[in-house]
């Protein structure tokens, strides 16, 4: 059997990390079962109090009142489990969020959609793990330099996020193109090697988890042979009874075909990957149109007037089950769910392969 996931003194019995998903489809129901089976249980923060009264006119304190909410409900849920947020670098008043789950007794925060140079000051001494995501070679120098440089330590943690993520994705649409599995594993591979070299620093092994593309056992079992501590799986767990999303949504899941799973530009700015659908084809035809401009306070830089939709609006709508009207954010490996699923099931799967290891 391989080696558990050691996180400093957390311990996860199966070394497979549930990747946060925003808006609404990571939170304390799907984080706290994944927790209770002996995985790591992250909940995503971006706009996490969209159910919440008072979220339309007061949306970033509703979200920081929620962030307590769901890390006290998912740890209920968990029995003692491990359970984490993840949070956007991007996101507006970014350092109240992680402070906000720092003193909300979060055992780790998972940062990137940009680089998390400030964490380590904002989580304080409250005893929260921090790991950055990257996706380079060269972002894990830049954070691993400077967090040494500036405050002194190491991340606890670190997640490489590839290109067959969901979501919003760290590469450019060239670099997703040129991006094949072998120059792939060869930059994981370079990750790795930047990583050791503050775990001999520091002395102290920074384990590293590989995200995008982990669908089943027989993926971790690769990341591992890679020299990975664990993996990060998302797009397996929306197709879960616990997972927080609608029923429509994970049918649009259960629906998809290969061929249906493509790259969109975000409002963003970033490429994203996500299920074709009525609402994609509209906004590439420019039928959208800026019918709805509430700002809901989400992101730090957002121009309204360039941009084609509201990302809130439309994957809020997506987590409601309003597919028309939403963006079905997905990995690339969505088009392998055939069927519903236990949370206890996906685990036991990731455990079997692992206790062959």
């Amino acid at each position: 059997m391989g080696r558990p996931l050691i996180i400093r003194d957390l311990t996860a019995e199966v070394p497979v990390i549930q990747g946060g998903m925003g808006v609404g489809i990571s939170l304390s129901g799907l984080a706290g079962n994944v927790a209770k089976c002996g995985g790591i249980g992250i909940i995503s923060t971006a706009q996490i109090g969209y159910q919440e009264p008072g979220f339309e006119e007061h949306p970033i304190e509703t979200n920081l009142k929620a962030i307590g909410k769901h890390i006290r409900r998912a740890k209920e849920i968990s029995g003692g489990g491990i359970v984490g947020v993840n949070i956007m670098v991007a996101t507006k008043r970014y350092g109240e969020y992680v402070k906000a789950a720092a003193e909300a007794g979060a055992d780790l925060i998972i940062s990137g959609a940009g680089l998390p140079t400030t964490l380590p000051a904002l989580a304080g001494q409250a005893g929260t793990k921090i790991a950055p995501i990257v996706s380079s070679a060269k972002s894990a120098s830049v954070i691993c330099r400077l967090w040494d440089r500036k405050y002194n330590r190491c991340p606890d943690l670190v997640v490489i996020e590839g290109p067959k993520a969901g979501g919003h994705l760290g590469f450019s649409l060239e670099e997703l193109e040129r991006l094949n599995e072998e120059a792939y594993e060869a930059e994981i591979k370079a990750i790795l090697g930047i990583v050791s070299q503050y775990s001999e620093k520091y002395q102290y092994h920074i384990p590293v988890v590989v995200a995008g593309g982990i669908y089943g056992g027989e993926d971790m079992r690769h990341a591992l042979g890679l020299g990975a501590d664990g993996v990060q799986a998302a797009t397996r767990f929306v197709t879960t009874y616990e997972c927080d999303a609608s029923k429509a949504y994970k049918q649009a899941y259960l629906a998809a075909k290969k061929e249906d799973i493509q790259i969109v530009k975000s409002p963003v700015g970033m490429p994203g990957r996500a299920i074709r659908n009525a609402f994609i084809q509209r906004a590439e035809s420019g039928e959208l149109g800026n019918s709805h401009w509430k700002c809901y306070q989400c992101l730090e830089k957002c121009s309204q007037k360039d941009i084609p939709y509201c990302i809130t609006d439309a994957l809020v709508n997506a987590a409601k089950g309003n597919l028309s009207h939403g963006l079905i954010f997905c990995g690339a490996n969505a088009w392998r769910a055939e069927k519903m699923e236990h949370v206890s099931e996906i685990m036991e799967e990731f455990r079997k392969e692992f206790a062959k290891m």
